[in-house]
């Protein structure tokens, strides 16, 4: 019984993860009933797609060294700094990466566009005719969206693995003449190198699958691989080319998420120093440069965006403060109640939540179980396994679950296999396309991963002589669980509950492939609002926006005020 319950999680991974793929391909590479290259023929000799793909790989680059040399600065700070308000400014630097696409996508189009309040602010000041900052729809504005979505998480984790790194290295490097620069290169960096290459592979996988953020900031020629995807499956229904392409990503995530999995285990078991016995207050002319230089970088980087949000939803129209827009969401019927998002919206994420919990609490035990030899092979190789589902394209979910979720093949082939050698074959309408249910089962493939990875630490902490001597006293296994390890590995169910709940509030891409007309979500009305012409519209979007972003922020926080030292990693 305990044995089939854990596999509870791999089922669902194979109907809703592998299934999906596995038709993707079908559809790439059997056309007509035949088996054919064709697909991967044209990838190959098409000059726009190598221009896609180069374009996908440079702009992936170039925002994750962007991120990398921005963010270790600000780690330094929080490692071996000691300042009031720490751990608050912490919890909202992290607060962009949870935010939905079309929410950071709307924040800057709110501060930096043409029409935006920085570019306003300077045409008043300087009494200039046009805007003076020209990056809309451009790489640069790419790059700095993906900067500012990713910083949180190189600043974490780098931050993270430095606090725990005792003082006395360095002072024994400066007692022995490193000092400037050469306690940069030779100590610093070499000490920090796994964090900083497991901080800047998974940026580059978030920036390699970006969608959100191109779709609505970049331009027709700033297609990137995920894009291509959504494009060529729903402008042009050439399947047998979205599938391939969404081949070649799910290939390269695999290979980066097998590295990133075994680094974040050599991570995971650096003994903790404890932040106190390193962090000190700032003193002297130079480190109150780096600290407050760092701050205001960190302030102007992460929430100017985010207040340029708020006020633009507030005083669009020139005419004041306003609520009008906020109000307007209520009245506005037009196209589907955008209330009726918001409902939608909260209803999917608890489902998502209750599906999440359950099977990636299931998952962390069947990964963090002690075991030996094959065993032990086996559990590591299935860790990025579980992991696959949040690093390959959500639009790739989408189109698969498009493609697969009438579950005829699989109906035919397990009564060719099965049901109809015993005489009861299986039958029923099992198309899941037109169900509402689609959407929460496809928030749960990107929210479980990080439940996953929130109980793991806490459960692999459990020291074995706990639940031995239980057993030993006459402890069942499931009061084994309530009464031993629940109460230890509470605080990272909570967390992961909370992480899913959010995520499920502001996946975008799988929704727009998936979602049916009747039940839109918070930021499918949001995309819909920027898209159409008008004030009322955008001004709509914006309020929504802020709405999302105040969900967003409050699980945030909710997430910090309960997580401890050690609970959950990326």
């Amino acid at each position: 019984m305990l044995g089939g319950l854990l596999l509870l999680p791999l089922v669902f991974l194979a109907l809703f993860y592998f299934y999906p793929l596995a038709s993707i391909l079908q559809t790439s590479f059997v056309i007509d009933g035949r088996l054919t290259l064709n697909s991967f023929s044209e990838l190959v000799e098409t000059p726009r797609y190598w221009r896609m793909l180069r374009f996908t790989v440079m702009q992936a680059v170039a925002s994750t060294v962007l991120t990398i040399v921005l963010a270790l600065p600000g780690a330094y700070v929080f490692a071996r700094y000691r300042f009031p308000g720490k751990s608050l400014l912490l919890s909202l630097a992290t607060l962009p990466f949870v935010l939905p696409t079309v929410v950071v996508a709307a924040a800057f189009r709110a501060l930096i566009y043409d029409d935006g309040l920085l570019n306003t602010a300077l045409m008043d000041l300087f009494s200039l005719a046009e805007a003076p900052i020209q990056i809309e729809r451009s790489l640069p504005m790419i790059l700095i969206a993906h900067v500012f979505y990713n910083y949180a998480i190189a600043l974490r984790m780098i931050a993270g693995y430095w606090a725990n790194q005792a003082a006395e290295i360095e002072e024994a490097a400066r007692v022995l003449g490193a000092s400037g620069w050469r306690l940069w290169v030779y100590v610093r960096l070499p000490l920090l190198r796994p964090a900083i290459i497991a901080a800047a592979m998974l940026v580059f996988i978030f920036t390699f699958t970006s969608f959100g953020v191109i779709l609505i900031l970049g331009e027709l020629r700033l297609t990137t691989l995920e894009v291509a995807i959504f494009r060529e499956a729903r402008d042009f229904f050439d399947l047998p080319m979205a599938a391939t392409l969404s081949l070649v990503q799910i290939g390269v995530m695999l290979l980066m998420l097998v590295f990133y999995t075994r680094l974040q285990q050599t991570i995971a078991a650096t003994r903790l120093e404890g932040e106190v016995k390193v962090a000190r207050r700032p003193h002297g002319m130079r480190q109150r440069v780096l600290f407050w230089g760092n701050l205001l970088l960190m302030v102007l980087l992460l929430f100017t965006p985010l207040a340029a949000l708020i006020i633009r939803s507030l005083t669009l129209g020139g005419e004041g403060l306003t609520l009008v827009y906020y109000t307007g969401l209520a009245e506005d019927a037009r196209f589907g109640s955008p209330v009726d998002a918001i409902i939608n919206s909260l209803r999917f994420a608890a489902m998502t939540t209750v599906l999440a919990v359950t099977l990636g609490l299931i998952a962390a035990y069947l990964l963090g179980a002690r075991r030996r030899g094959r065993a032990a092979q086996v559990a590591a190789w299935l860790d990025p396994l579980f992991m696959l589902p949040l690093a390959t394209s959500a639009v790739t979910l989408g189109f698969g679950f498009l493609v697969s979720m009438d579950f005829t093949g699989l109906q035919t082939t397990l009564n060719h296999l099965i049901f109809q050698r015993v005489g009861v074959p299986l039958s029923g309408d099992w198309d899941l396309r037109d169900s509402a249910l689609l959407i929460p089962l496809a928030h749960t493939l990107v929210a479980m991963p990080f439940v996953v990875r929130s109980v793991l630490p806490a459960l692999r902490s459990i020291p074995p002589e706990v639940q031995e001597a239980a057993i030993v006293l006459g402890a069942g296994p499931w009061h084994v669980w309530r009464y031993i390890d629940l109460p230890l590995i509470s605080r990272g169910v909570l967390v992961g509950a909370t992480f899913a709940f959010t995520v499920s509030m502001g996946e975008f891409g799988a929704s727009l492939f998936i979602a049916r007309p009747d039940t839109p979500t918070m930021p499918l009305i949001i995309n819909d609002l920027i898209g159409r012409p008008g004030a009322a519209n955008y001004g709509e979007a914006l309020a929504m926006s802020v709405l999302l972003m105040t969900v967003c922020a409050i699980s945030f926080i909710l997430i910090e005020k309960i997580r401890t030292v050690g609970v959950g990693e990326f």
